[in-house]
């Protein structure tokens, strides 16, 4: 059996490798295949890269209003990269038994060119932000099945025909938190997970965010950080852009030997592992990230975003997460001195933020989407 995963942007390719592992755990013997729309991510152990694929300046953030970052993406070659795609996916009828397509429904439109059986992963929206249209929906249809982020959506999809559709938010699955980590942290010390995202524009973040946490430092919260450095990101330039706002780099910092960043009194590890353990003992996760903030109210964790957006579409982005994640996500100002001081006191109130995570939870929905996704792909090549 020959499958395909389609995805259309950073999360999403993070999302379909962990649907990749779902999916050879449920289905033996299976020849599964990656074709990211957005992106170079690496082949796995659990599925191949294949078809046309680019870097965008973007990073595939190019929906609502990113007028700026369509220029950008047009000018670094997106039309020339969609046709390939297109035609790449129009030659490979015939190739596969089924697709997955994960992301929104341009991801889903592409995947339809094969006309093979097809399941639709929508990650893009919920009635939360903003209803799927008239024009989604009639693709939609053409889905052999559907997933979408929560039981509302669900509901709503289902209410204006979309039969075979139920809720199922793979994002939840997306980190062991089983994973052992010991950062021999203080009895009087709590972790703050930084989450500068995944596209270029990290490095910047990284310097809001890490301004934030050491304002909150300086008022006598005992925290310690731990600054996220996705998989194709390069950590030296972390390094030396925090270099240029004071941060100082010392490479075997802590006890065992972990690179970290310091200033005054405040002291960030520098990770490049995943962060499911990291999020097992973090009192609080800082994020200017996508679908890593919102994996991270999955899990329970209260999150805190600075609302920095220098752009319409970053305003744009950030207000949509915030209306995803409702109350389990604090929006702090972009002076990182009335950020710190936010964010000191939320670190004070241990109970906020324990409701902050209950809300995470029910907006995220429940684990096990990644393994209902596998079933019903089972299911989709008559296996179940």
């Amino acid at each position: 059996m020959r499958v395909l995963l389609v995805s259309n942007g950073n999360g999403e390719a993070a999302i379909a490798q962990r649907l990749a592992v779902a999916l050879h755990e449920t289905i033996p013997g299976l020849s599964l295949d990656h074709l990211p729309l957005v992106g170079e991510p690496q082949s796995s152990p659990e599925a191949t890269v294949v078809g046309p694929r680019a870097a965008l300046p973007s990073g595939g953030l190019i929906a609502m209003f990113n007028l700026r970052n369509i220029v950008d993406d047009i000018g670094g070659g997106l039309i020339g990269l969609t046709i390939r795609q297109f035609r790449f996916l129009r030659k490979a009828r015939g190739r596969y038994d089924l697709a997955i397509a994960v992301g929104d429904t341009f991801a889903l439109f592409m995947t339809l060119q094969m006309r093979a059986r097809t399941i639709f992963v929508g990650t893009a929206k919920s009635v939360n932000v903003a209803r799927y249209g008239p024009a989604e929906l009639r693709a939609m249809r053409k889905a052999a099945y559907v997933f979408v982020r929560d039981r509302a959506t669900a509901e709503d999809c289902r209410a204006r025909g979309i039969e075979s559709v139920e809720a199922g938010n793979a994002i939840v699955d997306l980190h062991d938190r089983d994973t052992i980590v010991d950062l021999h942290l203080a009895d009087d010390e709590e972790l703050v997970l930084l989450l500068p995202g995944s596209r270029a524009g990290a490095y910047e973040e990284a310097s809001v965010l890490c301004a934030a946490f050491a304002a909150a430092r300086a008022r006598g919260v005992r925290i310690v950080g731990a600054l996220s450095v996705a998989p194709r990101l390069d950590a030296r330039r972390f390094i030396e852009r925090l270099a240029a706002d004071g941060w100082r780099y010392e490479e075997r910092g802590d006890r065992d030997g972990r690179a970290q960043l310091v200033r005054d009194d405040a002291r960030i590890l520098l990770w490049r592992g995943g962060v499911g353990g990291l999020l097992a003992h973090a009192a609080l996760v800082l994020g200017q990230a996508g679908t890593a903030n919102e994996a991270a109210a999955a899990a329970g964790i209260a999150v805190a975003a600075v609302d920095d957006g220098r752009t319409r579409a970053e305003r744009w982005y950030r207000m949509r997460q915030r209306a995803l994640l409702g109350e389990a996500m604090l929006m702090l100002p972009s002076d990182p001195n009335e950020a710190g001081e936010r964010l000191a006191v939320l670190l004070a109130d241990g109970e906020r933020r324990k409701k902050m995570g209950e809300v995470g939870r029910e907006r995220m929905g429940e684990p096990g989407a990644a393994r209902r996704i596998a079933e019903r792909a089972a299911a989709c090549l008559n296996l179940r």
